[in-house]
């Protein structure tokens, strides 16, 4: 089994990129799908979260109000570092269990958004960094998620550098273009991945 983290600032296309190395075959973890799993009604993560910052974080049905929690911790680090030490834990252990139910000739995904951000590159055998400018990712926050400029500047400003996440890269996948011109460079990550994952480890 090859462990891959993926990870990539905000609007750098992680999304399309998972869904092309899935189409490929690869076995994804998707590290924010499972963030809002472990604060699902009933869980522990959502009575942890509800402790630290209040019952009106929560909807009138009982479920997270994601964007409201949102909107209280990119605008202080403090309150950002108190939810990241309830849900990182949890989001670890799950994503355990699940790569502990891959194949051995897996290589398995993990779709990681704040690998650099906690230091988490020696968790897996290669980092795939998905890189695109500030202004390529401020342009697809503001056009396709309808952020306001000054919500997609915070949310940017809250992860890592360009530069830090290209530091901790093994393999660096460029997507400041069109989507025409991703998909063979993800084509090309994944015949390098899965040499990786065939060859004999030491």
């Amino acid at each position: 089994m090859l462990t891959v983290g993926l990870t990539g600032g905000i609007g750098a296309g992680k999304s399309e990129v998972s869904r092309l190395l899935v189409s490929y075959g690869a076995v994804l973890i998707d590290a924010d799908r499972i963030a809002r799993e472990v604060v699902e009604p009933g869980t522990p993560g959502l009575a942890a979260v509800v402790d630290a910052f209040g019952p009106e974080i929560l909807r009138a049905d009982g479920t997270l109000d994601r964007p409201g929690l949102g909107a209280v911790v990119f605008a202080d680090a403090e309150r950002l570092a108190t939810l990241n030490a309830i849900v990182h834990p949890l989001v670890g252990a799950r994503s355990r269990e699940l790569e502990e139910a891959a194949g051995p000739d897996d290589v398995v995904v993990h779709d990681v958004p704040l690998l650099t951000e906690n230091q988490l590159e020696s968790l897996y055998d290669v980092v795939v960094v998905i890189d695109a400018s500030p202004q390529t990712q401020l342009d697809r926050l503001v056009r396709l998620r309808g952020m306001s400029e000054q919500e997609a500047r915070s949310r940017m400003a809250a992860q890592a550098t360009r530069e830090q996440r290209r530091a901790v890269a093994d393999l660096v996948i460029d997507n400041d273009g069109p989507l025409e011109k991703l998909e063979p460079q993800v084509r090309e990550v994944w015949a390098e991945l899965t040499r990786r994952a065939a060859a004999p480890r030491s």
